[in-house]
């Protein structure tokens, strides 16, 4: 889809001709939200790797989908949402692990040893009355 790029900032004319797309479409791109590139102080846009990326995600969805602009939107939305839950549900397991080791070393410290070591308790038995 498109040429090799290197790392860096690309103006609107570069991107366009990259992609094979009219510079309006990435305007459009912009209005509706979808893409969001940075200004320089003469406020041109530059679209960086992460941009064309996401354009490339973008046009694959119009292109090879036929999803509209709308479309396109909720899918993006949800897509940031989901990457959203996946990177606290990762926290939240790496917590749970850390809380886990944490109580176990609390209840039964190793001192030293690689494996926990559990401290058996015997029961005394009581002699019966006859």
């Amino acid at each position: 889809m498109a040429k090799k790029r290197k790392q860096g900032a690309y103006m609107i004319s570069t991107v366009a001709e990259m992609y094979d797309i009219h510079p309006q479409t990435l305007r459009l791109y912009e209005r509706e939200g979808l893409l969001k590139p940075s200004r320089t102080e003469g406020n041109t846009r530059l679209y960086t790797d992460e941009d064309l990326e996401r354009l490339e995600f973008i046009l694959s969805l119009a292109r090879d989908l036929g999803v509209n602009i709308s479309g396109i939107a909720i899918i993006l939305q949800m897509r940031e949402r989901m990457e959203l839950m996946q990177k606290q549900m990762s926290e939240f397991v790496t917590y749970i692990q850390q809380e886990i080791v944490h109580r176990a070393q609390a209840v039964y410290p190793s001192q030293g040893a690689i494996v926990p070591t559990r401290r058996s308790i015997v029961p005394v038995e009581r002699e019966r009355k006859r």
